[in-house]
């Protein structure tokens, strides 16, 4: 049971949240957004090699021998709660990498789970019935307003191959450590981690996760040649988010060659600084730094042969 300490504890984490988000809505309304560091140009990006770049947050645009992917796409200012004419919720600190017409063709969209951070609505309006969707269990009901029609939910374990243009992919779903609720009550909703496998090349996708060792049975299907992170948003919701050397810790579990930081410095989700979180995954991984896939939104990585 939970002690007086830890609730008086969680109370005042709580209101200090709850004053943050305050300020979201508010004063931070006036704030400038940031130029993403760098853009990416997918156009120039060889259909026979493995290129992923970062969008922003959990948003990584990869082409996978020719099938373009996108990961939890988010691409709008804001994110939360949308009204006629404005979303409640926290603003952007940088800009995506990309914008919906600067995207190439996406074959294929990755959801984590249903939190407002990870499926924004808005952005997924923007997509037709050309583009298919893997999901988590018992999110399909949230794009039924969308254009999307192809639409899979898998739970941990399951595969799903899917055939496109440029050939087919499998895409199996991975578990992880967090929660799929995207109100208070609706608390059965799933929440995944995926691994992507094509002509023998691997890239997994951690979705939101605290620590587990459930990365580790990945090994299974092969050499994982790229881990995509999440390494921010972890204090105070370590319950629900790793580390940066939690991060580390998983993918090496994976046995992944290289790992993609994301999940920082796009939105204040939480209260560690900024740069907080890319300092200490560099910090950890500084014996070898050719294994850190790129540091900076709008950079982009491709896959050594």
């Amino acid at each position: 049971m939970e002690t007086t300490e830890q609730s008086t504890l969680r109370s005042s984490r709580l209101r200090r949240w709850l004053g943050h988000l305050w300020r979201e809505w508010t004063t931070e309304s006036w704030r400038p957004i940031a130029p993403a560091f760098a853009k990416p140009e997918p156009s120039k990006w060889n259909d026979a090699r493995v290129t992923a770049a970062w969008i922003g947050h959990a948003t990584v645009l990869i082409n996978f021998v020719g099938i373009n992917i996108l990961t939890d796409p988010v691409l709008f200012p804001r994110i939360g709660i949308r009204l006629p004419g404005f979303t409640i919720g926290p603003k952007r600190l940088t800009a995506p990498a990309l914008e919906f017409h600067e995207l190439p063709r996406i074959d294929i969209i990755l959801l984590s789970h249903a939190h407002f951070d990870h499926l924004d609505l808005r952005t997924l309006h923007c997509f037709d019935e050309n583009t298919s969707v893997i999901t988590a269990p018992k999110t399909r009901g949230l794009l039924r307003w969308t254009r999307l029609r192809h639409i899979s939910e898998l739970r941990w374990g399951e595969t799903k191959s899917l055939k496109t243009a440029a050939g087919d992919i499998d895409v199996i779903a991975l578990r992880v450590e967090h929660w799929g609720a995207r109100k208070q009550r609706d608390t059965y909703r799933g929440y995944n981690g995926y691994l992507l496998e094509r002509n023998g090349r691997r890239v997994l996708f951690g979705g939101d996760t605290a620590l587990t060792n459930s990365f580790a049975h990945s090994r299974q299907h092969g050499p994982i040649d790229l881990a995509i992170m999440s390494i921010g948003a972890y204090n105070p919701w370590i319950r629900s988010h790793c580390t940066p050397e939690q991060a580390i810790e998983m993918a090496n579990a994976a046995g992944a060659q290289f790992i993609m930081p994301v999940h920082h410095q796009t939105f204040r989700l939480s209260f560690e600084s900024l740069r907080e979180p890319i300092e200490r995954f560099e910090a950890v991984l500084k014996q070898t730094p050719e294994r850190i896939a790129l540091r900076e939104i709008g950079e982009t990585f491709v896959l050594p042969l």
